[in-house]
């Protein structure tokens, strides 16, 4: 199940966090409770992308992007991802949820996060996200100016680039 009450005290104590510009970093705290973890008493993989869904609001709030998006009436989703998992998460275990806009194109927003515990990454993915609208996807561009960012200028990195090069070769296109 989803985790509801998360998300509703992550709305809830949006205005204690500071704002940030939409290309700022966004750093939660997180911990792994009974409902996320699976037989091996661990962060199960799939609640990994679901806990990433929190940074991903977390910045949209913070940066005014949800409002945007709100008063448009858009929504948001995730057209694609890439994970990798790299060290367990154990029950009860503290870490930290970094997300940050590393690029965009005329679709997609590419966020790259990362959950750390003591300096170590345990896992890192990299999101593709778009704007929607009942017409279908609003250009990154339109997002940018209706949230004052008309200046702002993004290059994509090539390790990104390369990763939706690769995914466009994929055979369920």
């Amino acid at each position: 199940m989803y985790p509801y009450l998360r998300l509703l005290r992550l709305f809830a104590t949006k205005n204690k966090r500071k704002k940030l510009n939409i290309g700022d970093e966004s750093i939660l705290p997180m911990r792994v409770c009974l409902s996320d973890i699976d037989p091996f008493i661990e962060l199960n993989n799939g609640r990994h992308l679901t806990m990433m869904d929190f940074g991903r609001f977390d910045l949209a709030m913070r940066s005014g992007l949800l409002k945007v998006v709100k008063k448009q009436g858009w929504g948001l989703a995730v057209a694609g991802a890439s994970v990798r998992y790299r060290h367990r998460l154990k029950f009860l275990q503290r870490y930290t949820l970094t997300t940050q806009l590393v690029g965009y194109d005329e679709k997609w927003f590419y966020f790259h996060q990362k959950t750390i515990r003591n300096d170590k990454i345990h896992s890192a993915a990299l999101v593709r996200t778009a704007v929607t609208s009942k017409q279908g996807v609003v250009k990154t561009r339109s997002v940018l100016e209706a949230m004052g960012h008309d200046e702002m200028e993004y290059t994509v990195p090539d390790w990104v680039l390369a990763w939706a090069d690769a995914d466009e070769m994929m055979p369920w296109k």
